[in-house]
């Protein structure tokens, strides 16, 4: 646990500095928010692989989806932890550099900058903060040696993030009108709603599967907080897929002219 932590602490960190001197390097004409701006999301890349990876070698390796045991369930959190609590700093900086660029002109780890930054990214900052004060406790204490099997699937929800960051390089990069932009929106759509929208009922599914009842009475029969955690984790994913069937419908539905204003 304790060297899980500190590996995972200095690497997502550590890799984000690497990335924007290599950008430096590679794009000396590029602003130090746009090196930021790409640096997170590489790292986000990175980790998502990470967790995708991870979580699909606990799922096929959990024949018994309640009493199956993997390693990976238990250690991967702990590479959750501080990379959630680098990602909430990283989008922060994100925030108040393009807050500097639009003339809003904050202190750096200002009180107003910081109130700025929680108003315009609660939600993504209330998920975090759920991940690591709610789903931490529960995945690592209070569903004891029970249930790898189903943090496995919480891990391939990040399978759709590697495809969200591209399209959000693609568009610094002023690529938004490319193939491989329509083609990536494409691809987001399907992981996204496979992997974060669809997994819920499957994960159901599996339970229902595996001991035998109907698939309706799972929620009766599984312990009150892994529903209340569950309904927890899917709202803001139905909030946050429609956003984005709402911005594939502008951009299979409208000319590049019109997507470009």
């Amino acid at each position: 646990m304790w060297r899980t932590l500190a590996l995972a602490s200095a690497f997502f960190p550590g890799l984000f500095i690497l990335c924007i001197r290599l950008l430096r390097w590679a794009a000396p004409g590029w602003s130090l928010k746009d090196r930021i701006l790409l640096s997170g999301r590489l790292v986000s890349t990175v980790q998502a692989t990470m967790a995708t990876v991870s979580g699909i070698t606990v799922v096929l390796s959990c024949k018994n989806v309640v009493h199956d045991r993997h390693w990976l369930a238990v250690e991967y959190i702990w590479v959750l932890v501080p990379y959630m609590t680098y990602d909430i700093y990283v989008m922060y900086l994100c925030h108040w550099h393009k807050s500097q660029e639009k003339g809003i002109l904050e202190k750096k780890h200002s009180l107003a900058s910081v109130w700025s930054f929680l108003l315009q990214e609660r939600l993504m900052v209330t998920h975090h903060l759920f991940i690591l004060i709610v789903l931490t406790p529960i995945t690592q204490h209070f569903r004891g040696e029970l249930g790898d099997f189903f943090v496995g699937c919480i891990f391939t929800a990040e399978l759709s993030t590697p495809f969200v960051s591209l399209g959000k390089i693609l568009m610094q990069l002023n690529m938004q009108d490319t193939l491989l932009h329509k083609v990536n929106g494409i691809l987001v759509l399907v992981t996204f709603f496979l992997c974060r929208i669809l997994l819920f009922p499957f994960m159901y599914a599996a339970y229902a599967r595996q001991v035998g009842i109907p698939l309706y009475l799972v929620p009766f029969r599984i312990p009150l907080h892994c529903n209340i955690a569950n309904a927890s984790l899917i709202a803001p994913q139905l909030y946050w897929f429609r956003l984005i069937c709402r911005k594939a419908a502008r951009l299979y539905g409208s000319s590049p002219a019109h997507r470009s204003r």
